[in-house]
Formats: C-alpha cells, sequence, structure tokens
C-alpha cells in the first residue's frame, strides 16, 4: 500500500526530528503504529465466580491480560439475558468504573462478557488489530439483529461483512468509551445492547466518536448465527478459531445466545486446553492430592432401574472400590423383583462393610426421577457428605481407583469415561442438536477411543458421574433435578445443570470400565447370564471362562494324558455351578438309563463360542468367538449317579472329535468317575472342575465313562461334526 508507506516515511522523519511533536499528538498517530506506550485494560462485569468466569480468567491469565472486574458480589439485577432483554447493570458498572479512567488517553478499554467469553490470543496482538482499524471505538459485529429489528434499515450498508452491532464486545480509547457510557440513565434491567445500538445509529455521534464494527470479525467473533464459519486451528502451543469466512483469527470468542454449547467444545481446546503435540494442557489445574488429605465421605447411589447381567459381578467390583469402606454410605435403588435375590445376597454380604446401607425396593413403586431425587437428596441434606457418586447397574467398573481419580481432578460435576465393547456408544454427548437431543461433536470418535485424552466440558452425561456436595447445597438446591418435561433422568439433569452455567466433565485420561448392554437380557432362565455371551462379551468371558484359559495359547498350557487326547482349562467354577443350576431347574431329566440334558441350553455355549481346530489331531487354535473348525449339533450334560446311571458302557462317539469338560469336582461332589480309553489303556481319572480334555469320537478312541461310586457328577459334552 504506497499511501502506507508514505504514512510510514512521514512518521519515521517526525521521529527523527521533532519526537516532542509525536509524543504531544500520539493519539492522532495511534492508528499507523506511532506509539509504543499504549496500555490495554479489560473491564468485564461478574456478580459471582461462575464455572463460565473461571474459564475465563483462566485464558486471560494464560496471555497475561490485565483484568478488572466489576461487580462481584453485587446482586444480579440485570435480568435473564439469555431469554430476554436485559443487562442494563453491566453499562452502569461500567460507567462507574470509566469515571476515573477518562482523561488517560493512552488506554485502551476492552469491555467484554465474562461467563460465556474465551480469549483466543494476547494483548499485543488485540492492540495491534484495533490500531489497525483505525477507529477510536469498536464493537463486535454478528450477522442477526438484536433486539429490536425494526431498526435494520437504519444501520448503515457494508460491502463485506457482519452488519450488527453486539454489545458483548467493546474496545476503545477510554476518552471517547467513556463518552458513550456516561449517556446510560436507565435501569439495571433494560437492555445493553439497544442501549449502544441507539448511538451508533446516530450518524452525528457515529462520526464524532469514530465508532465502527468489527465487520470481519478481526478481534471478536460471535458465535450466534456463525458456528458454520468457524473452524479449530490447531498450532503447536496453541489452538485458534479461524473464521473461515473473512480468514480471520478471531482473539475474543463469545459464545452468546444459544451457541454456549459450541463455546464449551471450542473451550475444550483453545487457548491451551488440548491440542496435537502436547495433549492436555489444563488437565493437573487445581488437582487435590488425597494421599495429603483426609478422605472425602462419599454417599454412592445405585440404581438397577431394568433387568441387569452380572449384576453380582458389578456388586463384587463396587465392594473391591479402593476408597476407605467408613467414608462410603450406600443407597440403593433396586426396581427390579428379578434381582431382589441378588439384592438380598449383596446386603447380607456388605451391609457391615460402609459407613451406612440403605435399600430402597419395587415395592415402594418410585420412578427413576423420583428415585434419583431420593439419592441425591440424601447428600444434600447431610453436611458431612463430600461427594455424591451416582452409578447405574449397567456399569461394569474396572478400575479400582474410578473414586479416586475424580475427585483428585477437583471438578464439580465430572464423570468416568465407559462405553459398550467395540461400539461407540457411551456415557456422553459431545453435542446437542436444535431440540436437545443427541447429536455427533466433530472430536466424539476420538474421546470415545482415546485418541484424544483428557478432561472434557459436555453437554450431556449419563449412566456414571461425581458432584461435590457443596455443588448441591449451593448451586443444584432445587428439589426434583432429574424430573422434567419428558425428559428421561439424565437428561433432565444435564439440562439443569447447563441452564444453572455449571460444567460438567467426562475424563478419558485412564481406562474406567465399560456400559453392559441390557436391551436382550431374557430373565426367564435360571442364571440368565448364562445367554449374554453374545451381547456382552467381555463381561461373560470374565465370568465363565477359566483365567488361565488364554495360556494354552500363549504358554502351552495344556496336558496329554493320553495319546491325542488334550487336557486344558475352560470354564470358570462359577460357569460350572450355574450350569449345573441350570439343568437341575430346567425340570426333568431324559430318564431310562442316561441321564441326559441341555441340548436347547448348552447350544449357545459350546456350538461355536470356545472349541479348538483340530488338525491331524493337534491343537493349532483356539479362541471365544466363532473360530471353530467343524460344527456341534450335540451339545448336552450328563449326570452320573451310583443308585441311577452310575457308569457308560464303551461305546464310540457320533463325532470327528468329543469335547468333555467336567463340571464338578471329584473328592468334594462325588468319587470314582473318569473315562478310559481302551485302545491305549489309559484312563483319566481324576477330572479337574472346569477343565476339558478333547479327543477323537470315531475309530481311535473307544472309551467308557467310569463308575461314580458316591455323590453326582456332572459333565458337558459336545459333538464336534456328527
Amino acid at each position: 500500500d504506497c499511501e502506507l508507506c508514505i504514512m510510514d516515511y512521514f512518521i519515521l522523519l517526525l521521529l527523527l526530528t521533532e519526537p516532542d511533536f509525536i509524543k504531544t499528538h500520539c493519539t492522532a498517530f495511534k492508528p499507523l503504529g506511532a506509539c509504543n506506550n499504549t496500555k490495554l485494560l479489560v473491564l468485564t462485569v461478574a456478580t459471582q465466580e461462575t464455572d463460565g468466569f473461571l474459564r475465563f480468567m483462566q485464558s486471560a491469565n494464560y496471555f497475561n491480560y490485565t483484568i478488572k472486574v466489576l461487580g462481584m458480589g453485587e446482586e444480579w439485577r440485570g435480568g435473564d439475558v439469555g431469554r430476554s432483554i436485559g443487562g442494563g447493570q453491566k453499562v452502569r458498572l461500567l460507567k462507574q468504573a470509566m469515571e476515573g479512567l477518562a482523561d488517560q488517553e493512552d488506554l485502551v478499554v476492552l469491555s467484554v462478557d465474562s461467563y460465556d467469553l474465551i480469549f483466543a490470543g494476547g494483548p499485543d496482538e488485540i492492540l495491534r488489530k484495533f490500531q489497525e482499524a483505525n477507529h477510536k471505538v469498536l464493537f463486535s459485529a454478528e450477522g442477526l439483529i438484536w433486539p429490536d429489528k425494526r431498526l435494520q434499515d437504519k444501520y448503515p450498508a457494508v460491502r463485506s461483512g457482519k452488519r450488527f452491532l453486539n454489545s458483548g464486545g467493546v474496545i476503545g480509547y477510554a476518552p471517547f468509551v467513556n463518552q458513550i457510557v456516561e449517556q446510560w440513565n436507565l435501569h439495571d434491567n433494560d437492555d445493553d445492547q439497544l442501549f449502544y445500538t441507539k448511538i451508533y445509529l446516530d450518524p452525528q455521534q457515529r462520526e464524532s466518536l469514530n465508532m465502527s464494527l468489527d465487520h470481519k470479525c478481526h478481534i471478536f467473533q460471535n458465535l450466534n448465527g456463525a458456528i458454520d464459519e468457524v473452524l479449530l486451528k490447531f498450532g503447536t502451543e496453541r489452538v485458534r478459531v479461524r473464521n473461515t469466512v473473512f480468514d480471520t483469527l478471531p482473539v475474543v470468542i463469545h459464545g452468546n445466545a444459544n451457541t454456549k454449547i459450541y463455546l464449551n467444545y471450542l473451550g475444550n481446546y483453545i487457548p491451551n486446553a488440548w491440542n496435537y503435540e502436547r495433549g492436555c494442557g489444563v488437565c493437573n489445574h487445581n488437582m487435590v492430592d488425597l494421599s495429603q488429605l483426609k478422605y472425602p465421605t462419599v454417599l454412592v447411589g445405585v440404581f438397577i432401574q431394568q433387568p441387569t447381567p452380572f449384576l453380582s459381578e458389578f456388586f463384587h467390583r463396587l465392594v473391591t472400590l479402593d476408597y476407605p469402606k467408613d467414608k462410603l454410605k450406600i443407597f440403593v435403588h433396586n426396581n427390579e423383583v428379578y434381582h431382589e435375590r441378588h439384592m438380598q445376597r449383596f446386603w447380607e454380604e456388605s451391609k457391615d462393610i460402609f459407613n451406612s446401607f440403605k435399600v430402597v425396593g419395587p415395592e415402594e413403586n418410585l420412578s427413576q426421577g423420583e428415585a434419583r431425587n431420593m439419592g441425591m437428596e440424601l447428600c444434600r441434606q447431610d453436611p458431612g457428605c463430600d461427594h455424591y457418586f451416582s452409578i447405574d447397574a449397567d456399569v461394569m467398573l474396572t478400575n479400582k481407583q474410578t473414586l479416586k481419580i475424580l475427585i483428585e481432578q477437583n471438578r464439580k460435576i465430572i464423570a468416568p469415561l465407559v462405553s459398550r465393547h467395540g461400539k461407540l456408544w457411551s456415557n456422553f454427548w459431545g453435542a446437542l442438536s436444535l431440540d436437545g437431543y443427541y447429536a455427533r461433536s466433530e472430536d466424539y470418535i476420538d474421546i470415545v477411543q482415546s485418541k484424544r485424552v483428557g478432561v472434557w466440558n459436555i453437554p450431556y452425561m449419563a449412566h456414571v458421574y461425581l458432584i461435590k456436595g457443596e455443588v448441591l447445597r449451593n448451586e443444584l438446591t432445587e428439589r426434583n433435578h432429574f424430573v422434567l418435561e419428558k425428559l428421561d433422568p439424565d437428561m433432565a439433569l444435564s439440562r439443569h445443570a447447563r441452564e444453572l452455567g455449571i460444567f460438567m466433565y467426562i475424563t478419558n485420561r485412564h481406562e474406567f470400565g465399560r456400559l453392559i448392554s441390557t436391551a436382550n437380557f431374557n430373565t426367564s432362565h435360571y442364571n440368565s447370564d448364562l445367554w449374554q455371551i453374545f451381547e456382552n462379551p467381555v463381561d461373560w468371558k470374565e465370568k465363565y471362562i477359566h483365567p488361565n484359559y488364554t495360556q494354552i495359547f500363549t504358554e502351552n498350557y495344556l496336558e496329554q494324558p493320553c495319546p491325542d487326547v488334550f487336557w486344558f482349562p475352560v470354564f470358570s467354577e462359577r460357569a460350572c455351578d450355574e450350569l449345573v443350576e441350570e439343568m437341575e431347574h430346567f425340570g426333568s431329566w431324559s430318564g431310562g438309563q442316561h441321564e441326559v440334558r441341555g441340548q436347547h441350553t448348552l447350544r449357545p455355549l459350546m456350538n461355536c463360542d470356545f472349541g479348538c481346530s483340530l488338525q491331524g489331531y493337534s491343537v493349532t487354535h483356539c479362541d471365544l468367538g466363532c473360530s471353530l473348525q467343524g460344527y456341534a449339533v450335540m451339545n448336552f450334560v450328563v449326570k452320573y449317579t451310583p443308585g441311577r446311571q452310575s457308569y457308560l458302557r464303551p461305546h464310540h462317539d457320533s463325532s470327528t472329535f468329543t469335547i468333555n469338560v467336567a463340571l464338578n469336582s471329584k473328592g468334594i461332589d462325588f468319587q470314582g468317575g473318569g473315562c478310559r480309553f481302551h485302545r491305549y489303556n489309559c484312563s483319566i481319572e481324576s477330572p479337574r472342575k472346569g477343565w476339558s480334555f478333547m479327543h477323537p469320537g470315531r475309530l481311535t478312541h473307544l472309551h467308557e465313562g467310569l463308575p461314580t461310586t458316591n455323590g453326582t457328577r456332572y459333565i458337558a459334552v459336545s459333538f464336534i461334526d456328527p
């Protein structure tokens, strides 16, 4: 720009020949960069330290802004600016603050909101961009007009950029800002944006005060109506927001109107919260060290709202949490009659372990929302309750440190990330649709899959979360947070928290556990968990597969007691016990000399779900899942008793090979028993519970069941390729 070059040359000559002239008339040359003593003061109004305010201050401190907070501790009388007009109290406070600054010509004042605003750049950048604009006062701009649409035609036309004023950001030299705000003579609940708009639309004042709007978002980015035009720009040191329409890097990011959720998303990254090179930059801020403190008291609210598989395992993980049990109080709401026997067993085993134990059963006929309100109220009414930990029975916490980790993270509300095995279904949403339901955020998959690790501000959480007791007593003070219109309880609580400006976080800094699928849980069986192999394969494996099973492949953990007979662990003792219970509760056995049962019952377990490939009668591959090189249509349990069927005569099986699993223990449950292979004169007389021996069925391995002399012996048999 030749004109700019000439002016720079002119300024250089003045600096060399007339330095006093420049000093005296510095204000006139500020837009051209001739002054180097300009200061920036940020003024913001905040009557209380909300989560949004603390985030604002964190970003300001990162860039070393000079901040003066107005109105802290004062009662807010500016109306509900999130839903209607208001905010005049901010102008009044700014007017009072400017009275002592009006004569400071070298002071640039930046007046911004704080609850819904983040800095993405530093004060030097703001000063440079402001001076380049060559105006005395700049207001932030937006594409939507508020609060009086009738004023639209009075706005100056612009060839490019946003046309309408937004009062969330104002920057200007102190004397000129003072001339604007000293005109305020309205009430605290009058509208601040309408006040500024009328002054700006006055052509005489617009010219005399040299006012303009930041039309192309060089300094201010208002998100309302503009979400689609902003993107995150990742750098090695910090993250910026880029306006793709004007190709600018705004410094002040304002989540006005209904864009606060999106601002929270941006705040998970800018300015230094997370980037690809360094990961999470703020995760360790304000953490507490439990090893240096007295352990806080936690009320654990457990909610069994539908038939849920693996409930006994859920209770076991709850009991084995690494946290002092005298600091844990338990509240359980069980809404299912089916689970009363599980609940009774848990209560009998654990009632003396915890500080206190309260159970509300299905006879109370409470709704989910009512039950959750009851649990939360127990903590709210107890001054000694430091935290409220809510957990649904479909959450399988595998990390014993979960409670400690959440407390140490020191957030008002925080949840551990849990998801369904092998799926993207989790306990949080990264964004909301316009009607308040699920929408996928850009980073949702990366967070669920732990490709981005940190502590994330989210709009919705469910299933498991920790809330500080002081938050329940001072902020979430209503008694009915879980009941709202047609929303489910977790949606209702999340909505209340959002409306109160309370941030909810989820952490994936550790592996915490998983969510159980309850959708297809059939409770018609005596041990219904046995049928969950496909719905919840990981939990099924942990409960029913022998702990040494995988060592078959990693450490060759198998034996060959007879030629071409392989002996290895398959089932856990729990699996064996439940299979026997299932058989005994199924109805009558087959009768006659052969007491056999369970063709239908065993099929899902032994058809293609565990088994070993047989190639040349040697074990070459074995795994959970359908990797079996063969097909089993005959799967059954055999019961041996001395008084009825105590043995089985020599025979060949109708199979290519046979899998035979001992379901109980010799010397404890029965005497005698075993299997003898005639061709090799070899016997297995001490079968191990949960272990399987696999052998060819035809031609080579004629065998017999040795007599059971006392007690009852059970075996599970599967004929492969009959």
